[in-house]
């Protein structure tokens, strides 16, 4: 087990220090492309940061040949939103509690929330239908793993043509200069590339490291391949999303953290959602049902703050409790 800690340890550290590359280097790459800042966080770096928590869902549905091994991957569809909406908010609610000078401030004073707003009621209307399938069956289920990919291509469609709006005029961004080429006030659109995609592979690589390490300590712990899956994989698939939003919000860059992980739980909410549907039956069993309840109440509470123009970081940070009662309902109802 010293082991399993240290290398948990470990790929959580080299994660951290690849997302710093990425984010950087996303940045410049949305700017090369002519992108708009509110993309950059929503479609760029939500999938290349949601591409670890698909693939295992894809491994998991496709190439699984147990029974359990395909639960894992219902269970990482299921558990990356629950992951996103409760604990990633909250580091952001935690990161401006940290800081002083913003303590008092209300979150949305930082940047227009007409835009977070719309993207969480989009994911509410896809979560509950995706929910609502996995309480029936019939034959032609599979098919509408179509309807999945379709609204998520709308969503990059919507979010690629917007403008821009309010969100990116709030914060005058600067980015810093390339970590590659440091000494480069415009550096080739190559070399932003490479230094993404490069940080890409790191965090995928070490993202499969740390779920590893988790399915290792989950059978310690006396925990199912399904509940693993739902309750501890999910927080090392997102890492990634989740320190991407420390490294933003400690920038000043709130619409891209909190566009980041709105735009990773339209990804969470679609693709992995399609690859259960296409290659399992896509039944929710109360574990994951009562996953499904604590995030869309979270969702709910999210929409509630935002039109009030109530988002405070105490209140962010309270998302966190949301996870508590799931993982204090897991242990004393499932475990």
């Amino acid at each position: 087990m010293i082991v399993t800690f240290a290398l948990l340890l470990g790929s959580a550290v080299v994660i951290y220090l690849a997302c710093e590359f990425f984010v950087n280097g996303v940045e410049w790459v949305g700017q090369r492309w002519g992108v708009s800042q509110t993309a950059v966080g929503t479609v760029l770096a939500a999938f290349g940061t949601a591409l670890p928590e698909s693939v295992v869902t894809l491994v998991a549905v496709v190439f699984g040949k147990t029974e359990a091994q395909r639960d894992i991957g219902v269970g990482a569809a299921l558990g990356g939103p629950l992951a996103l909406s409760t604990l990633a908010y909250a580091v952001v609610g935690a990161m401006f509690l940290l800081d002083r000078s913003r303590r008092q401030k209300k979150i949305a004073q930082t940047f227009s929330t007409a835009r977070l707003a719309r993207d969480q009621a989009w994911f509410l209307a896809v979560f509950v239908f995706k929910v609502g399938l996995g309480l029936v069956a019939f034959a032609w289920k599979p098919w509408l793993g179509g309807l999945f990919l379709a609204a998520y291509a709308l969503y990059v469609w919507r979010e690629l043509k917007s403008e821009g709006l309010e969100i990116d005029r709030c914060e005058g961004l600067e980015r810093e200069a390339l970590k590659l080429r440091p000494r480069d006030a415009h550096p080739a659109t190559a070399w932003a590339v490479l230094q993404t995609v490069g940080a890409l592979g790191v965090i995928f690589f070490a993202s499969q490291l740390f779920v590893h390490q988790l399915e290792t300590v989950g059978p310690w712990l006396g925990l199912s391949p399904q509940l693993v899956a739902l309750l501890l994989s999910p927080i090392a698939t997102e890492l990634p999303e989740i320190l991407n939003a420390v490294i933003w919000v400690r920038q000043g860059k709130t619409s891209l953290a909190l566009g980041n992980i709105s735009g990773a739980m339209m990804i969470q909410a679609t693709v992995p959602s399609a690859l259960g549907l296409f290659f399992t039956p896509w039944l929710l069993g109360p574990p994951l049902l009562w996953g499904a309840a604590i995030t869309m109440a979270a969702i709910v509470v999210m929409l509630v703050l935002l039109h009030r123009h109530a988002l405070t970081a105490g209140r962010l940070f309270g998302m966190a409790g949301l996870y508590a009662a799931f993982a204090i309902g897991v242990a004393v109802r499932f475990h």
